[in-house]
């Protein structure tokens, strides 16, 4: 008997919502025939987009979410005073096992903020975590922490550690991950206090740790998690972000240029997509949120219909994968050896 996973959907969350999510939620449950979903949001705003999937329809729970929390108010009051709202209720359904995942591009603040108060974390994990995973050349990295954790304690990178071990195995598929520690030197004594000091502690650690990583390593496939506290982690993420756009645009400007150009690029046109096709977050989603008791994935904020399945896509294999029994299964671990 197959098995069915429910996920909910926040339909209100992010720039084009909530057309995007409400058709890349179709097209999600189009894919996979055992997902079902809830959907919430604001059922007069929703409902004009399901006029069209009546192959999918009776595995769509609609539910009224009135509320919305938005980017210009505190996550943490939206959370708290916003209880009709898809980030709240989701939360709740996960905690109380009456969904299996969470997705929204909504308030990444807001996210964390329900994640950490309504769903709550996973005992002995200090702070959850974003984490996105990024092309390196080969394949993709694990970024963690990208910014919900500014202030950092050396545990709390240690952790990181865990956590993105823990996706790495059930997600990607790596039986042994490599983990390294972004510095501005490879030798152990490098960095400043906060990484002098998470050093020891990642090298105890109960996952494959393979030492510092400096800034222009980070896309040489020198490791497959790297961990960093969000202050840091968020500077890499945007950084790549902006340079990735600058240098498409380079190249698309100079193949237009002149006509050996033009015949250049006509010429390397496949290739180039597939680069592109390896730089685009609609093919991954979005960040999971890790170290919270339940799989959450935080789609991009400009998510189109195409990334908005990709994040449910991501959200499935964090159920099938186990991510969060592995995360649990690790602090234990570590918490025995300390």
């Amino acid at each position: 008997m197959k098995t069915i996973m429910k996920i909910y959907i926040d339909a209100m969350g992010g720039d084009f919502a909530p057309e995007a999510p409400v058709k890349g939620t179709i097209e999600a449950l189009r894919r996979w025939p055992d997902l079902e979903v809830i959907l919430a949001g604001k059922l007069d705003e929703v409902e004009p987009f399901l006029t069209d999937c009546d192959d999918v329809r009776s595995r769509i729970t609609l539910e009224d979410a009135p509320e919305v929390i938005t980017n210009h108010e505190s996550p943490v009051m939206g959370v708290r005073r916003k209880t009709h709202s898809a980030t709240v209720q989701g939360m709740l359904k996960l905690r109380d096992g009456e969904a299996d995942g969470f997705v929204s591009a909504g308030s990444t603040g807001a996210t964390l903020a329900g994640g950490m108060f309504r769903l709550g974390r996973i005992p002995g994990i200090e702070r959850p975590a974003l984490a996105p995973l990024m092309p390196n050349g080969k394949g993709h990295f694990l970024l963690i922490d990208c910014g919900a954790n500014v202030d950092c304690k050396p545990e709390y990178l240690a952790q990181f550690g865990i956590m993105g071990d823990a996706y790495m195995k059930g997600v990607m598929g790596m039986k042994n991950p490599r983990v390294g520690l972004i510095n501005i030197g490879a030798e152990a004594e490098k960095g400043n206090a906060l990484v002098k000091e998470t050093y020891p502690l990642m090298e105890k650690a109960p996952y494959n740790f393979v030492g510092n990583v400096e800034a222009r390593d980070i896309t040489n496939d020198q490791a497959d998690v790297l961990v960093a506290d969000g202050f840091s982690g968020n500077l890499v993420l945007k950084f790549m972000e902006g340079v990735a756009m600058t240098l498409m645009g380079i190249i698309k400007k100079e193949m237009m240029a002149d006509t050996r150009g033009k015949i250049a690029g006509l010429i390397g046109k496949p290739a180039f997509r597939r680069v592109k096709k390896t730089m685009d977050y609609t093919e991954i989603g979005g960040a999971p949120l890790l170290g919270v008791q339940g799989a959450v994935v935080k789609a991009h904020g400009s998510s189109n219909a195409k990334a908005f399945t990709s994040a449910i896509g991501q959200c499935k294999k964090m159920i099938d994968g186990k991510v969060v029994d592995i995360i649990r299964e690790g602090v234990a671990a570590m918490n025995t050896e300390a």
